[in-house]
């Protein structure tokens, strides 16, 4: 790589959630994607051409350009390890969406095969960066609501068979309202209260097979594999605790429900599926518990970035050598969280976590995103 030009960046998987991050890349002059693949490689085509790539094939391309420093994996969950650990025999960084695999034994060999080739890996969300969630971990961390007590989460609707034109991978093993959302919920408590120690849950499935509800294969029925409704404790190892809901089962939407109780007032984070949005604190006046609350919003710090942000920081962290921030090792202990929850489910029985991780530092906020800084 030289100084002073962008990171190359490939992208495989040309799927919905790849027109997020080829815009967002697109913005960051530290940053250029020089390939798009996919298994459709037509629709590899289309994207690339869609979005003002130079090239767009197969995976086997982006992993064969001599250009791509770091390849963005944005296949389905099933697919997250293999493709991770093939651009990392590729000699490639990775960023992963989320989860950074289904278990924790190809999640495990992962990180190992990359420690031994010196290479990194980053996995989603990276929502957490953004200036929402960033200000509300400034605000805690400043004490502006005492000692962090409890959290609560909630993430309910109707499920994306209701929107989503192939849904059927958000119902399979690796996935689920648990695996598919629950990644940004339980990423912000890591960010707001470290690691997790224990967890409980119980969880349903309310139907066996669902149906297709939009575009050209409305009307298709597929079978459901995980549950769709998980109700979920967890304990901190520094004492805080939480309980969330994830749930595809109910006609009434909550999303984006994040509060956090200290022992000074309560905060309302935004939702964590979001770089922005606005983080609002209340406090008890002295002695009366019976009055509305008076919330206050918190400006904001940081800017609005979207999806791709973390792998930014990544490719900025390879240059400047310091480590970036959402790591494989974060992603693991979330997949660590989310196994364990699932693992309570079958059981019974609360569970021990595997896995720790140390305090996840704070973005830099000195240097914006659409600033060329290599």
């Amino acid at each position: 790589m030289g100084a002073r030009t962008p990171v190359g960046v490939g992208v495989i998987g040309a799927g919905n959630i790849s027109d997020q991050y080829l815009q967002s890349l697109a913005r960051f002059p530290d940053v250029r994607v020089l390939t798009v693949g996919d298994l459709d490689s037509d629709r590899a085509k289309a994207q690339a051409h869609k979005h003002g790539v130079p090239h767009g094939g197969t995976a086997a391309d982006v992993l064969a350009h001599d250009g791509v420093d770091i390849v963005v994996n944005l296949t389905i969950p099933a697919a997250h390890a293999d493709i991770s650990a093939q651009a990392v025999a590729a000699g490639k960084h990775v960023w992963s969406e989320k989860p950074i695999a289904v278990d924790r034994a190809s999640g495990r060999a992962l990180l190992d095969q990359a420690a031994a080739a010196g290479l990194r890996v980053g996995v989603a969300p990276d929502t957490v960066l953004g200036p929402g969630l960033q200000t509300a971990r400034r605000a805690i961390e400043r004490g502006d609501i005492g000692q962090p007590l409890s959290a609560q989460t909630v993430m309910q609707t109707a499920g994306p068979d209701a929107w989503h034109p192939s849904p059927e991978f958000l119902f399979a093993r690796g996935a689920g309202p648990l695996f598919d959302m629950g990644p940004y919920y339980i990423t912000t408590l890591l960010n707001l209260f470290g690691p997790v120690e224990r967890v409980a849950a119980v969880g349903s499935t309310s139907r066996s097979v669902r149906t297709i509800r939009t575009g050209e294969r409305a009307g298709t029925a597929f079978d459901v594999e995980v549950p769709t409704h998980v109700s979920a404790l967890a304990q901190f190892a520094a004492g805080a605790v939480s309980q969330s809901v994830f749930s595809f089962d109910s006609p009434l939407t909550r999303v984006g429900i994040v509060e956090v109780t200290g022992t000074e007032g309560t905060m309302l984070l935004p939702d964590p599926n979001h770089f922005t949005g606005e983080a609002r604190i209340t406090r008890a006046p002295a002695g009366r518990t019976d009055r509305e609350p008076v919330w206050h919003a918190l400006p904001p710090v940081g800017a609005e970035a979207g999806r791709g942000l973390g792998a930014l920081d990544m490719a900025r962290a390879i240059r400047n050598g310091r480590p970036h921030i959402a790591t494989g090792d974060v992603a693991y202990h979330v997949l660590d969280v989310l196994t364990s929850i699932d693992e309570s489910i079958t059981t019974g029985e609360s569970v021990r976590l595997q896995s720790a991780i140390d305090a996840i530092p704070l973005l830099d906020d000195t240097t914006s995103p659409f600033e060329a800084s290599l």
